[in-house]
């Protein structure tokens, strides 16, 4: 027979796509290093992943080329999760707790084009700076107000890069083979070794740990992931909770139980 019910593989892009359709009022809450809340909804992340997929595409990036994160849980994370893997990038969560060493040894063998970084990380890069010839661009994830400085490195701002970028994007069909993001584990036996997740494998991940098999996620839950966004993908929460529409709640670095019991609280 030659039609076919879906003619379309599994892409990381449709899940934001369709949580912006479905549930565009939903909420993403993130507590952010200077201890504010930020809110926005599922169709403003989606909006914003658009921003960065446009700026992304309009480099000379080959498909599968690698563009690290190192940051926590917070909105412009997320945004990058998707703007990144969906138009045919490997999204590379760098660890923030790994030693200089370790950071070295991973960016060099992933070979990192570009690096979005929240600025209390910036000084575990300014260390290894000169050892990271690969990574042409650092983007600190941050507004104007409160770009840092560094005598080291070359910094832009990510805010102020996405700002003049469209809120719409033309996503690529990918395979569902496709390579989407790639976290490297602790090395406790050598070097740290790379994983790679793939366009399909995520979304079939993502549908079937928010399942009522698993964690029974909803429109009306409210989930927060307190394990990092740069350790197994948060266990693909920024995945099945906007497939699921349910409220995502980011809590941000300062994982204390007094802050997390406020987060939660308000």
């Amino acid at each position: 027979m030659a039609e076919h019910m879906m003619h379309f593989p599994l892409n990381t892009s449709d899940i934001l796509k369709s949580a912006a359709l479905r549930y565009p009022n939903q909420e993403i809450v993130s507590a952010l290093f200077d201890d504010s809340i930020h809110r926005e909804t599922y169709l403003q992340a989606y909006q914003r992943s658009c921003q960065v997929a446009n700026l992304l595409a309009k480099q000379t990036f080959p498909q599968g080329s690698r563009i690290a994160t190192l940051a926590v849980n917070h909105f412009r994370h997320f945004e990058l999760y998707y703007g990144i893997s969906g138009i045919g990038l490997v999204v590379h969560t760098l660890n923030a707790r790994l030693f200089a060493e370790q950071l070295d040894y991973i960016i060099n063998h992933a070979e990192d084009q570009w690096l979005f970084v929240d600025p209390e990380f910036l000084p575990q890069i300014e260390a290894i700076a000169a050892n990271i010839p690969t990574v042409k661009k650092i983007i600190v994830l941050c507004d104007s107000t409160e770009m840092p400085t560094s005598s080291v490195l070359d910094l832009t701002c990510y805010e102020q890069l996405i700002a003049e970028e469209p809120t719409h994007f033309e996503w690529p069909r990918l395979a569902s083979t496709a390579p989407c993001g790639l976290c490297y584990t602790s090395g406790t036996t050598g070097n740290p070794k790379g994983v790679m997740y793939e366009q399909g494998s995520t979304v079939l991940h993502a549908m079937m740990s928010g399942s009522s098999q698993f964690l029974n996620i909803s429109e009306w839950s409210v989930v927060m992931p307190i394990v990092p966004m740069y350790h197994v993908v948060a266990w693909g929460v920024p995945f099945s909770a906007p497939m699921f529409g349910a409220k995502l709640v980011l809590p941000g670095c300062a994982l204390t139980g007094e802050n997390i019991q406020r987060l939660i609280e308000t």
